[in-house]
């Protein structure tokens, strides 16, 4: 009985504890678009949907072919797969061997850890610096015999910082050629015109690099989940043959289209959430939380106490060891919630 009884009581214990949290109110956990789709792309993808009961393309052709021409490279130098993240654990299991290395600086993505762990890779998180930037030379000096990946992201997810175009290139002509480089891109388009970088001229000069994008942030189009990387044909041709048959939904070549149509409306979006950024940014700033310049569609908020802070409001944040936040941009509303939640914290 006392078991039973025990096991009853756990409800209303529940109950209480639910109803001792804050309610949620804005999630800001994922540096997600605020934004849905722009319309023309619904339009799109609700056209193809019409047609679910068909499979899509056995192996993707359409949409590598698509995003070739969108970037100036050919179409055998570009791999499609399932946002990103897909991509990058195609990469591994394609390129990497049970026990090597992988090199990055830390703290980065949740993803490339758990995806190190998933293919028995050895992690080698190299910190930031003080100012949130990758240490480059810091992880130039961690490659070794046994290094099977380096990864450097641009910008860097969750700092937002930017490693500057020159000490990028010296940077790749460090590391040996044997290395592959996955030059993470998740938010290119929020750089600014000086802060971009010629990748197809890159690629060139290095046949060990990949270029991994998604259409998951600046898109607005995280759900259907469409990612893709390019690079050189070799390395490109042994990602290519662990291709998930069916894996590409005939929606995500509808998307792409529609939304390289609609690169103006795009832009206006893009500017409308960097605009936010920057005034939410001086705003904290104003309040002495020390922020660094971002150039993502999130900005990141040093602790201590700032995620408690946050929690304690209702609003989800991605929440790191010493306190500190990384907060999606862009909604008006939620940012100001965020000045609310943290006016009294310094």
């Amino acid at each position: 009985m006392s078991m039973r009884l025990a096991d009853e009581s756990r409800p209303s214990q529940q109950r209480r504890s639910q109803s001792q949290r804050p309610q949620l109110r804005f999630d800001l956990s994922l540096s997600e678009n605020p934004f849905p789709p722009l319309p023309s792309v619904l339009h799109a993808v609700n056209g193809v949907l019409a047609h679910a009961n068909r499979y899509p393309e056995f192996l993707p052709r359409r949409l590598p072919r698509l995003i070739a021409g969108h970037i100036g490279v050919h179409s055998d130098q570009v791999v499609v797969g399932s946002g990103a993240t897909g991509v990058a654990m195609q990469i591994i299991q394609a390129l990497t061997t049970r026990g090597a290395g992988m090199v990055y600086g830390a703290p980065t993505f949740d993803g490339y850890p758990i995806m190190a762990e998933m293919a028995d890779l050895e992690v080698v998180p190299v910190p930031l610096d003080a100012a949130g930037n990758q240490d480059l030379w810091a992880m130039a000096r961690a490659i070794d015999k046994r290094t099977g990946l380096v990864v450097v992201c641009r910008p860097h997810n969750p700092t937002g910082t930017v490693i500057p175009a020159s000490e990028l290139k010296a940077f790749l002509c460090s590391v040996p050629r044997r290395v592959p480089v996955i030059l993470d891109e998740a938010y290119a388009e929020f750089l600014d015109l000086t802060d971009q970088v010629d990748t197809v001229a890159l690629l060139d000069r290095h046949p060990n690099l990949l270029v991994l994008r998604t259409f998951s942030k600046a898109y607005g189009l995280a759900g259907l989940r469409i990612g893709y990387t390019f690079g050189g044909p070799d390395l490109i041709g042994r990602v290519r043959r662990l291709q998930l048959p069916f894996g590409v939904s005939s929606a995500a070549v509808a998307a792409v289209a529609a939304s390289y149509a609609a690169e103006p409306e795009l832009a206006a979006r893009i500017l409308r959430i960097t605009t936010q950024r920057e005034v939410l940014r001086s705003a904290l700033r104003r309040m002495h939380i020390e922020v660094p310049r971002s150039n993502a569609n999130f900005l990141y908020l040093p602790g201590p106490g700032v995620a408690t802070a946050l929690r304690r409001a209702g609003i989800a944040a991605k929440a790191y060891p010493d306190g500190s936040a990384r907060i999606a941009v862009g909604d008006p509303a939620a940012d100001n919630a965020v000045l609310a939640a943290l006016g009294s914290l310094r």
